[in-house]
């Protein structure tokens, strides 16, 4: 899927991984059409000056931000930023565009790379370049603004489940852990089969801050200037990290057969010696691509087994093998990759392989639900904590009295961090817990904690 590169901190997106990868951005560029979003293109290079417009933002990024200082052999007059995100961009735009009410919203999105100077990375879940997309919206009110966050926070949730098997706990980010530049921001967390939790996603409601920085301001209907109000969201290629690490085995990849580049490989045995294996391999084939799955046969001079261990490993959802007894009975042969399941149905009866791939996906994704929600723990003083730390792995969930002390408290002695502030009518609540773990101050809030990539 990937390859290292001698870039340190980069790596290269091999055939495999880039098509999963092409896979989940068609998908979710589907979505985003369906609701509206429009697709732009951004340059990757920002000034100095542009970058420094909005203080806390450039303070956020300051670590990671790589510089351009020269072209050819001259230096620059102004440094040149590789873009670490694209807020300073979108809103230069923004200001040139919009001067009415009537020019609202903007629902902006590219899909592009950032480059953010890591100093430790893993392939996947921590690079220093990525591809990602980011959305980039404009709307009159705060209200507007808030809508859109949780809009785009729920469209993820949803895209998880659906397409990518994958269950994610939602909710606020602390203060201390939100974006640079945001007044709020909302997570997808989601847990890794080592126990550890992974941010798969994001939504930003920035309020004016730009605005204000940028001068963003437009004319309402009552003919009175305002500022703009904006919001930002975006997910990566570490979705890719977390497929692996939600339904990877020993064995290699499992693919939820959504997002799948092959959903189905025809694997004939001794065709050279029965060209009727090969005739009825192409009409199975034909017959699934009427009724969309993507397939493949392969014809290769592999061995058989060298072939099934092949596709095992790339996780491709479902193995249909033909040969001269399938041929003999009228019958085909299908192994599920997720559980191992086989299946002999008749030739005539390959439009059904596609009920098979509705259940893998349903069954992948339920199996990482149960998953997910046997290992959130409740803790509800700090030696109830500190036991579940010892014994378990997973999500931790507390009371927690909203002040940062105790937050830092908690990061700087457990080496754990909160992943996100639950909402009220989340479904995993339980019985609430009133208390902060940390100081015993009465509390509304109750947050995810976990060790976290």
């Amino acid at each position: 899927m990937a390859d290292y590169s001698s870039i340190k901190g980069c790596m290269i997106l091999r055939p495999n991984g880039y098509a999963i990868w092409q896979m989940i951005q068609k998908s979710l560029d589907k979505t985003f059409c369906d609701i509206g979003v429009e697709n732009v293109y951004m340059p990757l290079l920002i000034p100095e000056n542009l970058l420094n417009k909005e203080k806390d933002h450039i303070e956020g990024f300051a670590p990671e931000v790589a510089w351009v200082t020269h072209g050819g052999k001259e230096k620059l007059n102004e440094k040149l930023c590789i873009r670490p995100t694209s807020e300073t961009l979108f809103c230069e735009h923004y200001k040139s565009i919009i001067s009415s009410y009537r020019d609202l919203p903007k629902t902006y999105n590219q899909w592009c790379n950032v480059v953010r100077w890591e100093k430790n990375t893993r392939p996947f879940l921590r690079t220093s370049e990525f591809l990602w997309q980011e959305g980039h919206t404009v709307h009159e009110n705060l209200e507007q603004a808030h809508e859109m966050t949780l809009k785009m926070l729920n469209l993820y949730k949803d895209f998880f489940k659906n397409y990518l098997a994958l269950p994610a706990i939602t909710g606020k980010k602390t203060d201390n852990e939100k974006f640079a530049g945001a007044i709020e921001t909302y997570s997808l967390e989601s847990l890794m089969l080592d126990g550890q939790a992974l941010q798969v996603g994001t939504s930003h409601n920035f309020g004016d801050n730009f605005a204000r920085a940028f001068d963003i301001k437009f004319s309402d209907k009552n003919n009175k200037l305002k500022y703009v109000f904006q919001t930002s969201f975006g997910v990566s290629t570490r979705l890719i990290g977390a497929i692996i690490m939600t339904h990877g085995d020993d064995n290699g990849l499992v693919l939820p057969p959504k997002i799948a580049p092959i959903q189905v490989i025809i694997i004939p045995i001794n065709f050279f010696k029965d060209k009727n294996i090969l005739e009825k391999s192409y009409k199975i084939s034909d017959d699934l691509n009427s009724i969309g799955l993507r397939n493949k046969i392969d014809v290769s001079e592999k061995s058989p087994g060298w072939k099934f261990n092949e596709y095992e490993l790339r996780g491709v959802p479902l193995r249909l093998e033909i040969g001269p007894n399938d041929i003999k009975n009228n019958k085909i042969l299908i192994s599920r990759r997720d559980n191992s399941k086989k299946y002999n149905i008749a030739i005539r009866d390959a439009y059904k392989i596609k009920d098979i791939v509705e259940e893998m996906q349903r069954e992948m994704f339920l199996k990482a639900e149960k998953f997910l929600t046997e290992n959130i723990s409740y803790a509800e003083n700090i030696d109830e904590f500190k036991e579940i730390l010892k014994n378990k792995s997973g999500f931790i969930k507390s009371s927690w009295c909203s002040n940062s002390d105790c937050e830092k408290f908690v990061k700087d002695n457990f080496n754990i961090t909160p992943r996100c502030i639950e909402f009220k009518n989340n479904l995993i609540n339980r019985e609430k817990i009133s208390k902060c773990i940390i100081c015993g101050e009465e509390s509304n809030d109750n947050v995810f904690w976990a060790r976290a990539y």
